[in-house]
């Protein structure tokens, strides 16, 4: 693994090549990724993934270019430069292209962990098997797997700029996931489950079997519902899936563009007293916690929605630029080989204080949905209209009584935050998205 200095001096190299009356910056990439699957008591897949390079942006008249160089010799970053400076001079001006000026960004230390990034292949090559040994041996309607993994990455960023931005930081990051195979006469049900940390300390592999197992046997016998209106829990799997649609509905870039179901709606009610969203990118329980963006502006915390009323966007210097404000430090790519865009760093419902099982109790005669499909192509994203496939559990005397399936939820977006009830204590992130479970007053459930 290179180091963090080589990094920043590769970054340097970009910005020392900037000719006069250029804004230039230098996003230096590297990564190291392994992941391993297990099957049948064996490993099915090893693979690992290195990754190392330079991404520039040169800015010049209002002129946005970019280019980038893979596991780069000074030489070829020089190189990447000329070639941004020549894609700029084909596009059209913007006066909101610029970069950044530099803000002081505190280090978040504990993003990296020496003894995670040590981490020798055999120990990750058993921890897979152990996984999937784990699963299979909890409940004896469960003895196959569709899919066990372990995965972890040990990455670095460093980025530098005319403007006179210098920041970098190193991250461990490890995963494991488990989707269970629940059978009982010729019905076959499957259960995921899937947690994320720094080391694997933090990751509660085990745990992660049992509950997978757990969601799949008790689908087993499931039946579709009649079309009825009752309360719904969503837990943190099934909310989750909607508050990756809110994402892309809070980037100021989508409300400039009129995209997005809350343009025009700031400061107004948007939802019930219990929602308060919240995107932290100094959260270090998140996963996409880190000290700066990915253009070098300090994360932090934003208060988008605070007890049910809107207060404001996602920006990134460009999107902040054009909107007369400033960067609310959540520019995001997909890699050195990409230009920033908005994004959300730790997206999530702030929880409450009351349990699930408080949360059955107040939902009682409803259903728990543990599972939603189709979220992401069946919601619209302007008007927020939603109909999703679902499947869960019926609620009966505040516990979990039959599971149902083949149903579906329909609603928008606007009138399920304006009908949550309440938010339960059992904050859960996936990817970058975090939420409790999710009390919703009422809602159509199509079946039967």
């Amino acid at each position: 693994m290179p180091e963090l200095g080589e990094l920043e001096a590769l970054a340097a190299v970009a910005v020392e090549a900037a000719l006069p009356g250029e804004a230039v910056e230098a996003y230096a990439e590297r990564s190291v990724r392994t992941e391993v699957e297990a099957r049948r008591g064996e490993i099915e897949g090893l693979t690992f993934a290195a990754s190392r390079g330079v991404g520039v942006r040169l800015v010049r008249d209002g002129r946005l270019g970019y280019a980038w160089a893979a596991d780069p010799s000074p030489e070829e970053i020089r190189a990447a430069v000329a070639r941004a400076r020549e894609s700029a001079g084909l596009a059209t001006p913007d006066e909101h292209h610029v970069l950044p000026e530099p803000r002081p960004a505190e280090p978040l230390p504990d993003l990296y962990r020496a003894e995670q990034a040590a981490m020798p292949t055999e120990r990750k090559v058993a921890l897979a098997l152990d996984l999937e040994r784990r699963a299979v041996s909890l409940d004896p309607r469960v003895r196959k797997v569709e899919d066990v993994r372990y995965g972890d990455a040990v990455s670095a960023v460093a980025i530098a700029s005319t403007t006179g931005v210098r920041a970098a930081y190193e991250r461990t990051d490890v995963w494991c996931v488990v989707v269970a195979l629940a059978e009982r006469d010729g019905e076959t049900q499957t259960g995921f489950s899937f947690r994320v940390g720094r080391a694997l300390p933090e990751l509660d592999w085990e745990g992660v079997a049992a509950e997978a197992v757990e969601r799949g046997a008790r689908m087993l016998g499931a039946t579709k519902p009649p079309t009825m209106r009752a309360p719904i829990v969503l837990d943190p799997f099934a909310a989750s899936s909607f508050l990756g649609v809110l994402a892309g509905a809070l980037s100021a870039e989508a409300v400039q563009k009129r995209r997005s179901l809350f343009a025009g709606l700031e400061g107004q009610r948007v939802g019930s007293e219990h929602v308060t969203l919240v995107d932290d990118g100094r959260l270090l329980a998140g996963p996409a916690a880190a000290p700066f963006d990915d253009e070098g502006v300090p994360t932090g915390r934003t208060e988008l929605i605070t007890r049910g009323v809107l207060n404001g966007f996602l920006y990134d210097t460009i999107t902040a630029h054009r909107g007369g404000t400033i960067s609310t430090g959540n520019a995001r790519r997909a890699g050195f080989r990409s230009t920033p865009s908005v994004g959300i760093t730790n997206l999530y419902v702030e929880p409450g204080e009351r349990s699930l099982e408080e949360l059955l109790r107040l939902a009682d005669g409803g259903v728990l949905i543990q599972d939603v499909s189709g979220v992401h192509s069946g919601a619209n994203p302007i008007s927020g209209e939603f109909s999703v496939g679902a499947t869960g559990l019926r609620i009966s005397d505040g516990a979990l009584g039959e599971p149902l399936r083949e149903m579906t939820i329909a609603s928008t977006i606007p009138e399920m935050l304006k009908a949550v009830a309440a938010v339960g204590s059992d904050l859960r992130f996936f990817t970058a998205v975090g939420t409790p479970s999710i009390l919703v007053g009422e809602m159509t459930i199509a079946g039967v």
